[in-house]
This record gives C-alpha cells, structure tokens and sequence, in this order.
C-alpha cells in the first residue's frame, strides 16, 4: 500500500472511532421504571436530604465524581440550567457517587453549584436502584410523576438537554 493510502485508511478509522465513541457517549440506556424516592442522603454540609421531598417536581438527578472528566465538563452546564429553569419548577440534585463532603464542598465551590449536593458514599444499594453501574456521569431526567424520562450515561449536547428539560417541564 502507499503511504496516502495507509494516511488515508488510519484518518478514516480515527474519524470513524470518533464518531463511534462520540455516539456511544451520548446514548441512553433503558429508562428506569421511576425513581426510587425512598431514601434520606446527607449533602455536603451534613444536613439529612430526604428525596420523598422533590416528588411531583421536574427533576435532574445527578450521578458524578471529583475525579470524573466528563462530570467537570457537564457541571456548568447543569449549573446553567438549574438557574434558567428553576422558575418554571425544574430542580437539579448532584449526587457524588463517592467523594467525602468535603470534597465534594470543594468541587461546588469551585463550579458554583446552587443546587443540593448530596453524598452517596457508602449508598450502594440507593444508587443500584437508580441505575448506578460504575460509568459516570449518570443522569436521570424525572418527570413530575416520578417516572424516569431519560436515563443517560455520558455527556450530552446542550440542544439535546434543552430537548430534555422542554419535555419535562412541560
């Protein structure tokens, strides 16, 4: 083979991988049932988080970690959208899926997080319910019923969150 050959079959396969992984990235998984609201968290601060409270809300849940590259990435933007959307009931929770708080104090100190941040350290049982396997960041996008919309594991483009978020607060 020549050389623009081989340049041209590895440039193919790069661009291929990309698209792949850029795919695989933004996919969802099967959606949950609806969301398990029968556990109490303590945030960052300590205080007891009971998410009984947060039903019939649109809500976002969170999964993510101190050490997650994709999370720091997807953090302002949850951040944005917690504020552009919090007049028509959106709430946003983060939970850490294992930092201490004050690690997790740090990292929404750092992004300017305004919405809880719970600690689910030590919550294996909680976080399996929600569809916590290992990959992060996980987000569920909760419908007012409580019914999980979209269950997604990886990052997401901000149209394809608008699209989301428009159909739960709705």
């Amino acid at each position: 083979m020549s050389g623009k050959v081989v340049v041209g079959l590895a440039v193919a396969g790069a661009l291929l991988a990309v698209a792949l992984i850029g795919r695989a990235g933004i996919s969802s998984g099967p959606a949950a049932p609806a969301m398990n609201f029968d556990v109490t968290l303590a945030d960052m601060n300590g205080a007891s988080v009971d998410l009984a409270t947060f039903k019939g809300q649109p809500l976002i849940v969170n999964l993510w970690a101190t050490w997650c590259g994709p999370c720091r990435i997807e953090t302002p933007e949850l951040v944005k959208f917690a504020e552009k959307y919090k007049d028509r009931g959106l709430r946003v929770i983060g939970i850490s899926a294992d930092d201490t708080p004050d690690a997790i104090r740090a990292f929404a100190a750092e992004f300017g997080v305004p919405y809880p941040m719970l600690v689910g350290l030590n919550q294996d049982a909680f976080l399996q319910s929600i569809g916590y396997r290992g990959t992060l960041p996980l987000t569920l996008m909760v419908a007012k019923d409580g019914t999980i919309r979209e269950q997604i594991t990886g990052l997401r483009r901000v149209a394809e969150w608008e699209r989301m978020i428009e159909a739960l607060v709705d």
